[in-house]
């Protein structure tokens, strides 16, 4: 069950009205890595989560924060979206706001919202599902949280270099500490997981199943070998398992593919030429 509170999290009022910059600000509301991303990705790792239920707590804990944070949004894009900071109106410019959408304004915060946010990102494209990442795994899902945060941190960021509107830095320093707290709640919960199983995900899967003989090989795939000179190339590996090895020329393990010819009622071979019956294959018993 959620309750709606009536006040936001935080100030969500800009100083005066910018529909330019409220299109950029869609980016982190429906945007890959915005709030309605990690809104969706926390819940439904913590609906679906299985394991102790302090992380199932934690999970729900912080997916509903995001549920304020993308009304805060909604509320800055609206107001933003009020005006035209137009310099100088002509006579001609009867509308303000049809001046700002030739300008750069995203014209479907006037045709379709109504001067409304919309689940979209900063150039319209729709927010989709499949930005999310709810595997059952809490360390292969916490992972992913923190690079949601990441990038998320990122783009406010440099968003907060694009205004000078003391209201919208005000409610973007929230959001970037929140970020931070973020970053660093993920980062101890992998921490915490990793001691107890493993850094190697998934840790239940027997290893002696895998080619051990290239677990820890770097592998040089491209010209220069720099990248010799990486952690990653030497010494122990994280998961204290093995050594890393470098491996300056690798050689193929494979054989060379050979794929047997297709059949003829598909039409892939040069100068194929089946015997169709009415029923559409050389057999006569059809495809279907």
């Amino acid at each position: 069950m959620f309750i709606h509170m009536k006040e936001l999290q935080y100030h969500a009022r800009p100083e005066k009205p910018d529909p330019i910059f409220a299109k950029k600000l869609q980016e982190v509301l429906g945007g890959q890595y915005g709030e309605m991303s990690v809104m969706m990705q926390y819940l439904f790792q913590g609906w679906n989560c299985r394991a102790d239920q302090k992380y199932r707590d934690m999970l729900l804990d912080i997916g509903t924060e995001e549920i304020g944070h993308v009304e805060m949004l909604t509320t800055m894009i609206a107001q933003l979206l009020d005006g035209a900071p137009v310099d100088q109106l002509e006579k001609a410019a009867k509308d303000p706001l049809i001046e700002a959408a030739l300008g750069g304004m995203n014209p479907q915060h006037l045709i379709v919202s109504g001067l409304g946010a919309t689940p979209t990102d900063s150039v319209g494209f729709p927010w989709n599902s499949r930005y999310i990442v709810a595997s059952g795994n809490l360390l292969a899902d916490f992972r992913a949280n923190l690079n949601a945060e990441s990038q998320g941190r990122l783009q406010v960021a440099r968003l907060y270099e694009m205004t000078t509107d003391p209201g919208v830095r005000k409610m973007m320093s929230f959001m970037l500490a929140r970020d931070t707290m973020h970053q660093n709640q993920w980062m101890a919960a992998i921490a915490e997981l990793e001691a107890m199983e493993g850094k190697i995900v998934p840790a239940s899967f027997p290893r002696e199943l895998e080619l051990q003989e290239v677990s820890h090989q770097y592998m040089n795939f491209s010209e220069g070998e720099e990248s010799a000179e990486g952690p990653w190339a030497s010494g122990p590996a994280p998961d204290n398992e093995g050594s890393f090895e470098y491996v300056a020329k690798p050689q193929a393990m494979g054989e060379k593919p050979m794929l047997k010819p297709a059949p003829d009622f598909m039409f892939s071979r040069p100068g194929a030429l089946p015997n169709l019956t009415n029923e559409g294959t050389t057999s006569g018993k059809g495809l279907f």
